[in-house]
């Protein structure tokens, strides 16, 4: 017997140097390949039973076993289909993302309208879904999901048109996502205290209104805090909203006009 085994029998390179091992995978639910259903438990089933199990009790309550005693299946079963908690978060984030409204536009004069359009969508479906702006940081940089994407494309498109170059229409549309996101936050964190106090803003005005306005006399704010509870609260919330988009949409605008000035004398230069 030849004591010299050929390479090729044992399935490895006589010179393994040049072998270069493979680059790490990207760890995104996205991109890892779904596994074929053998049961009636699905992505799909999981995500939407997420989704309620959050609505109903919030981030503090999901974990993958009580996702599976509410499914009726075991841990294993779940991790079949989803690998981890961070996956699952990744997962519930995209689907209701795919419950924004971003309008497409033609006529470059509508932007504004559009994005208020995106803005006010976004803040409804956070207080829709309460425990969402707090997830939205875990999610990081894998901003891979099919709704995710297409909300975003459809974002930037509405500032294209507009005029904005697409580096400006990111910076511009992470601006605004980042107040709605975090002056929606604040909301939802409000709302959820009072849920579990069992009271609403009507009632918790009238319990502490006063004693806040009366608080604030020193500082020459109790004028404005009395004014403030005589309104309705959703009502009060949403004007506060409002403005402070607004705002933003104004600075915008301002840089898209100046923008848009320098572009034509650019032109006009150039043409002659």
């Amino acid at each position: 017997m030849d004591n010299d085994t050929d390479a090729s029998e044992t399935g490895t390179d006589a010179d393994d140097s040049d072998v270069t091992a493979p680059a790490p995978a990207l760890n995104s639910v996205w991109t890892r390949p779904q596994r074929r259903p053998k049961e009636q438990l699905t992505r799909e089933r999981i995500v939407a039973e997420a989704v309620a199990l959050l609505d109903e009790e919030g981030i503090e309550a999901l974990s993958m076993r009580t996702l599976g005693q509410r499914l009726g299946a075991g841990a294993t079963s779940l991790y079949r289909h989803v690998a981890s908690k961070d996956e699952l978060i990744e997962l519930v984030t995209d689907e209701v993302y795919g419950e924004l409204d971003v309008p497409e536009i033609t006529d470059p004069a509508s932007w504004r309208l559009a994005l208020h359009v995106v803005a006010h969508s976004l803040r409804e479906v956070g207080l829709r879904h309460m425990w969402l702006m707090n997830v939205l940081g875990q999610v990081g940089l894998n901003y891979l999901g099919p709704n995710v994407v297409a909300v975003t494309q459809r974002s930037l498109a509405v500032l294209t048109t507009a005029g904005f170059d697409v580096h400006e229409a990111a910076r511009a549309m992470s601006t605004v996502s980042s107040y709605v996101i975090g002056i929606t936050s604040a909301e939802a964190g409000w709302l959820s205290a009072l849920r579990r106090q069992g009271m609403t803003e009507q009632e918790w005005y009238r319990s502490v209104g006063p004693q806040m306005a009366a608080a604030a006399g020193d500082a020459g704010l109790a004028e404005v805090y009395l004014d403030e509870l005589k309104k309705d609260p959703d009502e009060s919330r949403m004007t506060n909203f409002a403005y402070g988009l607004d705002l933003i949409l104004d600075s915008l605008q301002v840089r898209l006009t100046a923008k848009l000035v320098a572009d034509e004398k650019a032109q006009a230069a150039g043409s002659q």
